[in-house]
């Protein structure tokens, strides 16, 4: 009939659990290194071979899923990796969270540090190093599959550890390093102006080879100076971003390096147990991304918060 409109659908994210010891209960974020357990990949048998078939044989498993749940079902493995030590860190370690969060972080310096679109400390690049390192030898040792696409936020310390992590890997040629950059992947937005990206000039300048969505403004026009994104927005706007890169992105194998905070609000958004990232760790998450007829009811939209005020001394 001319004028009526098909059903409408969304995309249901979950995490398919079971292969990544973060997904258990039992794994402390404070001291899991994902250095020293193969990205937390399980074993899938006890023969002596399989530490050197785990990867072979993962990529088998999400092989099979894809080819038998359906067109309406689709499985991706994310590796969410939160940026290296930034010098916002540092600033915060030193004044203490609720000094940072009612005072130092609504500025730009303190004379000595600068954090406005904080860039990474010596330390935060020795942790993307740490990385990189690990990755080539995930390649070499456990035949690992490299990456198939690449994002990474539009904020500095994440355009930066991406670079030392990926930039000079030996990659397979149908595989390269050229990252797109995804404004919806930035950390929780307004009042810290570590938070508030540089212009589309200086990323492109800084970072030539990066391919920069169309979307992205010149200027940063979604920091504001007066409110904190709340956590239902933040996690709305990362479900927009699954979105986006599930229904243009045919890939499998991807790579995002972003925040702490989006990182957790993505983990929210896939069902995931909540598993704070230290600086420089990444987490592997395996996502399950199914059509449902129906119309995609999320969290009731929480107001932007004010920076908190400083407690006398």
């Amino acid at each position: 009939m001319a004028g009526q409109r098909g059903p409408t659908y969304f995309r249901k994210y979950s995490t398919v659990t079971g292969y990544f010891l973060q997904d258990d209960a039992e794994p402390d974020p404070k001291t899991f290194d994902y250095t020293a357990l193969n990205f937390g990949l399980k074993a899938f048998s006890n023969a002596a071979e399989d530490v050197e078939t785990r990867w072979a044989m993962f990529e088998e498993q999400l092989r099979n899923l894809n080819a038998v749940d359906g067109p309406n079902v689709e499985y991706k493995i994310l590796f969410l990796g939160r940026h290296g030590q930034g010098v916002h860190n540092v600033a915060e370690a030193q004044y203490g969270t609720s000094a940072w969060n009612c005072k130092w972080s609504l500025l730009e310096t303190d004379g000595t540090l600068s954090w406005a679109d904080a860039h990474l400390t010596t330390v935060g690049i020795a942790q993307a190093q740490k990385a990189h390192d690990f990755w080539a030898k995930q390649f070499i040792d456990q035949r690992m599959p490299a990456p198939q696409s690449y994002y990474a936020s539009p904020l500095d310390r994440c355009l930066m550890t991406a670079q030392v992590t990926f930039s000079e890997l030996e990659l397979p040629a149908e595989r390269p390093f050229v990252p797109t950059v995804k404004e919806l992947l930035r950390e929780t937005n307004g009042l810290h102006t570590c938070d508030r990206r540089s212009s589309k000039t200086y990323i492109r300048t800084h970072y030539p080879s990066y391919i920069i969505e169309p979307s992205l403004t010149e200027d940063d026009e979604l920091w504001s100076a007066d409110f904190r994104e709340p956590d239902s927005a933040l996690d709305a706007r990362l479900t927009i971003l699954l979105d986006d890169i599930f229904e243009n992105d045919q890939n499998t194998w991807m790579s995002f390096t972003s925040h702490s905070g989006a990182i957790a609000g993505l983990l929210r958004v896939i069902g995931h147990r909540p598993f704070p990232l230290l600086t420089g760790s990444v987490i592997p998450v395996l996502v399950k991304a199914e059509l449902v007829k129906g119309v995609r009811h999320g969290r009731k939209e929480q107001n932007g918060k004010p920076a908190p005020e400083c407690s006398e001394e």
